[in-house]
């Protein structure tokens, strides 16, 4: 459920409340029981296992909890928030790894809050692909709506360093689990890629900016060798129209408010980050812990629907395909 003093659990027991309407795959919660009580009134089913989770989910939303009772206060993240959070989301990935939980959907978290009980990763993704033995530079953010899909090739890092880090093996790496991704988690058979450029009007032929030269396209053509479908380098001022989206299936855009900008504006109540390159389904709500309406009954579900749809469809997916 995310920081039990965010929007984590009041959008999870929404969720659960729309299960029917959405057709709604049974999921189970993680997480303290008490933070979900204090902002809602629904049924609440506790579990110990996830054997119990599907025969309760018809009646109550089913809650696997972790450590000791909380006091939590909405929108008063503390030490015993950031450890309840950490911990369920511990728990989930050993679940998911152990394939006792077809997927994980990870609820908003503080990262603040986590750096004070000594979390050293950048992000959950990071901390999610260690703990399934995958390296961080081979785990790909994915941010997916219902019109845009959006890879940014660097993510939590300046905007000063980004033309050091964006290198022709990064954006490789990062395409090819993309590419991957497309096909494992979408069923997309051949997946187009396009690329954005990393200065404006994608360096105008090198007169304000070498990097479309010198590192994206060399790139863009090794892929094509590979038998990728990859297009680019362009203007990201023009990528995001409905006929320009209508021509790839995911963007890929050398710096984070590149893909992130589009995909809020477009989708701010329907985004989903789906990590790819992991052997587990994670998704995650595309958007962070809303402190300041936490507890008013103000959070919208609808991203937590769309990630927990989202990890159920690759979920089915992964397993008829194995099969």
């Amino acid at each position: 459920m995310g920081d039990s003093a965010g929007i984590g659990p009041e959008i999870t027991a929404k969720a659960w409340k729309a299960r029917e309407l959405h057709s709604l795959a049974p999921f189970f919660a993680i997480g303290c029981p008490d933070a979900v009580e204090r902002v809602w009134d629904g049924p609440i089913a506790r579990i110990t296992n996830p054997d119990q989770a599907a025969q309760a989910f018809g009646e109550a939303l089913p809650v696997l909890p972790v450590g000791d009772t909380c006091e939590v206060t909405p929108g008063s993240p503390d030490e015993a928030s950031a450890k309840a959070a950490l911990q369920s989301l511990e728990l989930a990935v050993g679940l998911a790894n152990a394939g006792a939980a077809g997927g994980v959907v990870t609820g908003p978290v503080s990262k603040v809050q986590l750096y004070k009980i000594g979390f050293t990763h950048p992000g959950q993704t990071e901390f999610v692909a260690e703990r399934c033995g995958i390296s961080p530079e081979n785990a790909v953010m994915m941010l997916a709506g219902p019109t845009l899909r959006v890879v940014p090739i660097t993510v939590h890092v300046s905007i000063a360093s980004v033309p050091s880090l964006l290198t022709t093996e990064l954006i490789l790496a990062k395409a090819r689990v993309t590419a991957r991704g497309l096909l494992r988690n979408f069923g997309i058979e051949r997946p187009r890629l396009a690329f954005a450029g990393l200065n404006p009007h994608a360096g105008e032929s090198g007169q304000i900016g070498r990097e479309e030269i010198d590192v994206l396209q060399p790139a863009i053509a090794m892929l094509r060798e590979e038998g990728i479908d990859a297009v680019g380098p362009f203007a990201a001022d023009a990528m995001f129209y409905p006929r320009a989206r209508a021509g790839y299936d995911a963007a890929l855009c050398p710096t984070h408010d590149q893909a992130l900008i589009p995909i809020k504006t477009l989708h701010f109540d329907e985004g989903v980050n789906i990590t790819l390159g992991l052997p587990i389904v994670r998704t995650s709500p595309d958007h962070g812990t809303a402190f300041g309406i936490a507890g008013k009954d103000e959070a919208n579900p609808g991203a937590m629907i769309a990630a927990i749809k989202m990890a159920a469809s690759a979920a089915q997916r992964r397993a008829e395909t194995a099969a």
